[in-house]
């Protein structure tokens, strides 16, 4: 765990400041949840505080608590600079380096003049003011609540802050399944259920609410499903094509990578998407046991994230970008042989 300057930070929020909280680029359900609840806390310390992300963010997560005052950076840009300039600090959460906002807010972001502080769980964290970095931690959320509690202000969370922390919990745990969740995780989402969080309603907002082209394009994506058993991996294909046939929405790939991952004696899986828009492959890793995706991510696809979950990119076309992935395999057979779950 890195804490850095937390006391220092402790003493710059004793007074009324104008915050802005930063979430990153395609924000998930932990960025929605970590910087809502992160807002809900700040104004009840008496801060004016606004979130802020670099574009849209799933529809499923349009009904958390707080969503409707977010700002979009690509969208609403002269208020997110208003915002900006006259804010005493910025809170970077649920992303490790600037280049996670994508290009152009990255640039807003360089040019800031006051300090930032960073609460996230990925590796290799870049360097501000004021950081909170553990990479064992399963979710930002979590981190969030315990920034709360570092803070004594456990008394402060309410159905609101409760229902966005335990939101990106779930998700990012695949709904408490994965390693990381332990049973720390689940005290605190007890804590959560007892301050108001509805965790029947939570989940079906968020897993049971597809339409009917999400369902058929996974159908899609499960068709252009490839095994390597092999190399226990397995990955899955998406082309623009094929999601404009089905109407993609913000969100409609989440968590589909896991179907691969799920395949009998697969450890190692990974789903390609084209993005037009950004004119780039856009990659999601998974794996199971001791192989690290984060690694792989970051040698071969300027990507990262954490050992069993990591995203990357590429800018060859789709069929170069699975050439050059399949191509790497046989270099990682012995630890993708060996790789296993404690």
């Amino acid at each position: 765990m890195i804490l850095k300057g937390f006391n220092e930070l402790k003493q710059f929020l004793e007074r009324p400041k104008n915050i802005v909280i930063v979430g990153h680029r395609n924000p998930d359900g932990d960025a929605m949840g970590s910087t809502l609840a992160l807002k809900f806390y700040l104004e009840k310390k008496g801060h004016k505080a606004q979130v802020v992300v670099p574009n849209q963010y799933p529809e499923f997560l349009h009904w958390l608590p707080g969503s409707e005052t977010t700002y979009r950076f690509d969208w609403q840009n002269t208020q997110v600079q208003k915002a900006i300039k006259k804010s005493d600090i910025i809170f970077l959460l649920d992303f490790n380096a600037l280049h996670r906002v994508g290009q152009d807010m990255q640039n807003t972001l360089e040019d800031y003049k006051n300090d930032f502080a960073m609460i996230d769980h990925h590796q290799e964290p870049d360097e501000v003011t004021y950081m909170y970095s553990d990479t064992s931690i399963s979710s930002t959320c979590q981190m969030v609540y315990h920034f709360i509690e570092m803070n004594n202000d456990l008394d402060l969370i309410d159905k609101n802050i409760a229902t966005c922390l335990y939101t990106g919990i779930m998700t990012d745990t695949g709904s408490f399944r994965f390693r990381s969740t332990t049973s720390t995780t689940h005290r605190i989402i007890a804590d959560l259920i007892d301050k108001g969080a509805e965790n029947d309603r939570i989940h079906g907002n968020v897993y049971d609410s597809n339409s009917y082209n999400r369902l058929l394009l996974l159908g899609q994506a499960l068709s252009n499903l490839h095994m390597l058993p092999q190399f226990k991996t397995a990955y899955i294909t998406l082309t623009n094509e094929e999601m404009k046939k089905f109407d993609f929405q913000k969100g409609d790939t989440e968590g589909v990578v896991n179907y691969a991952l799920s395949l009998k004696g697969i450890i190692f899986a990974a789903i390609f998407i084209e993005d037009a828009e950004q004119d780039i492959i856009k990659i999601s890793f998974r794996s199971k046991g001791t192989f690290s995706v984060n690694t792989f991510a970051r040698n071969y696809f300027d990507g990262g994230g954490h050992t069993n979950a990591a995203g990357g990119k590429s800018l060859l076309t789709m069929q170069e970008t699975i050439n050059k992935f399949t191509s790497l395999l046989p270099e990682h057979q012995q630890e993708l042989i060996k790789s296993y779950e404690e």
